[in-house]
């Protein structure tokens, strides 16, 4: 069930308080891959932006608060670093992490670098 104000953005057409901030615009990196993803609308180009939008939405767009799944990888040493640059709600996001391969940074990410 969604609230009044909620419900009185999606008849105006205004942005309720889900989209108070200014929406995210981010890149994703890693090896020589990127992505780009925007939220509050949805697009970029990420091919799971929904669901990359919704995990980062969980976490306040902080990558760090990220809760990593329970997968098992294997122990082969290739490392990886993720980056994510842009902004989320108005605020700076700049994060970088090295993995010990793409499994370890897939089970840590979600989907965030699915692509």
């Amino acid at each position: 069930m969604i609230g009044l104000a909620a419900a009185l953005a999606v008849l105006t057409g205004q942005p309720g308080p889900a989209h108070a901030g200014s929406g995210a615009s981010l890149t994703f990196t890693y090896q020589d891959k990127q992505a780009k993803l925007t939220c509050d609308p949805t697009g970029g180009g990420h091919p799971k932006a929904i669901q990359a939008c919704a995990t980062l939405r969980g976490a306040d767009g902080n990558p760090s608060k990220l809760k990593g799944g329970d997968s098992l990888c294997i122990l082969l040493y290739q490392p990886v670093t993720a980056r994510i640059k842009g902004t989320w709600q108005g605020r700076t996001v700049r994060w970088q992490q090295t993995y010990g391969n793409s499994c370890e940074m897939n089970r840590a990410t979600g989907v965030l670098f699915d692509f």
